[in-house]
């Protein structure tokens, strides 16, 4: 179960700076990659829109 990105992304880049793993591609929405995502929680802990969420 790897976290996702909402709609509610501002494509501030704070999560992808989080990510140890750079599982995390930018856009106007960011996507993480649910088969490198280790779920750590990092990337929701750095988001300020509340915008990642367990999938």
């Amino acid at each position: 179960m790897a976290y996702r990105i909402t709609d509610d992304c501002l494509a501030c880049g704070s999560c992808k700076d989080g990510c140890p793993v750079d599982a995390i591609s930018e856009g106007d929405i960011y996507k993480i990659d649910p088969d490198t995502c280790i779920e750590c929680g990092a990337c929701a802990d750095q988001c300020p829109a509340g915008a990642i969420v367990l999938d």
